[in-house]
């Protein structure tokens, strides 16, 4: 089991209670699933398979393909080609990324200053930007393109303020902590 995990169930709970002033447990905000979402555009096929194989190594889980639902002319884009990638976390691995992505990958980003505090969506949900996927230890180097991706954090928290003092005790370095 994750440390993260551990330490949520010890003694995160019990001072999100007190921060938002619950008296029930059930109500501090919990996180529900990680999304990782990487968009390839439009790429070769040895490409698409070296992006693919990134995502599984980062993930540890097969990512679901994403296809074009309309073709568009001006970007020699047709219905069905792959465009994109998804992996939904949860449970153990979802514990597992996040722990990773804290303590690990974030931190490689090169002049990193804390994560915008501008990704909340009203819902307690926050969505990180990543410009490069190779800021994870899993990836050796870069066989195909270098890639972005977004990563969202689902939570039970009913508003930004919630959401943003939980993923705070989780240790995500916010940029000037407002």
């Amino acid at each position: 089991m994750a440390k993260l995990k551990e330490e949520y169930n010890s003694r995160i709970i019990a001072e999100l209670e007190q921060k938002l002033g619950t008296t029930n447990k059930m109500l501090v905000p919990r996180l529900q699933k990680i999304v990782l979402n990487m968009g390839f555009g439009i790429v070769s096929k040895d490409e698409q398979k070296s992006l693919v194989d990134d995502l599984t190594a980062i993930t540890g889980q097969k990512p679901m393909l994403c296809k074009a639902k309309k073709s568009i002319s001006n970007f020699k884009l047709r219905e069905g080609m792959v465009i994109g990638a998804k992996v939904t976390l949860r449970g153990d691995r979802m514990w597992e990324f996040c722990e990773r992505l804290i303590n690990v990958a974030l931190p490689r980003i090169r002049d990193f200053r804390g994560i915008p505090n501008r990704g909340f969506d009203g819902r307690g949900n926050y969505t990180l930007g990543l410009k490069d996927h190779s800021i994870f230890p899993e990836i050796v180097e870069a066989a195909g393109p270098n890639s972005g991706m977004d990563v969202t954090f689902v939570t039970t928290a009913q508003d930004n303020k919630a959401a943003k003092e939980f993923l705070v005790s989780l240790g995500m370095p916010f940029a000037g902590r407002n």
